[in-house]
């Protein structure tokens, strides 16, 4: 298979306050946008791409009409804190997870979009000792 794209769709019952969300806060800009559909992508040295879908639209198969549930988005950023500071102290979003260090290897809080999608803000941090032998490659690392 040669793959030439993959982002996630979310369905959606708030796309218009989705897409605000995810461009006025995360960085995202409006690639196409219909009343059922926006396609969202943020541009740099790698570009991200991801849809809002109307749950209700037709392009679904029957049965699956049904708004997201259990989705977590991990967003690694250089700087969870300075993340934190603008999203929670600044913009006055609700964290779901309270800002923590994680001894498997995140500095990280949870937020959630309009339509209940959960936003993880990470910063990789050193694993402790108990975690570190798990990750890929940690053997060959440590010889």
């Amino acid at each position: 298979m040669q793959l030439t794209s993959f982002y996630p769709v979310i369905a959606t019952e708030r796309i218009r306050e989705s897409r605000d969300f995810y461009t006025r806060l995360l960085g995202f800009e409006t690639t196409f946008e219909a009343d059922w559909y926006v396609s969202l992508r943020r541009r740099g040295p790698v570009s991200y791409e991801l849809a809002l879908l109307d749950p209700t639209h037709p392009s679904l198969p029957e049965g699956y009409g049904e708004p997201v549930r259990s989705l977590l988005l991990n967003f690694e950023v250089a700087d969870v804190d300075a993340e934190w500071a603008r999203l929670v102290d600044g913009e006055g979003l609700t964290p779901v997870l309270d800002l923590r260090t994680e001894d498997f290897g995140q500095r990280h809080f949870i937020v959630a979009d309009p339509g209940g999608v959960l936003i993880d803000m990470i910063t990789p941090v050193e694993p402790t000792e108990e975690f570190a032998h798990q990750y890929a490659g940690a053997d060959a690392a440590a010889s």
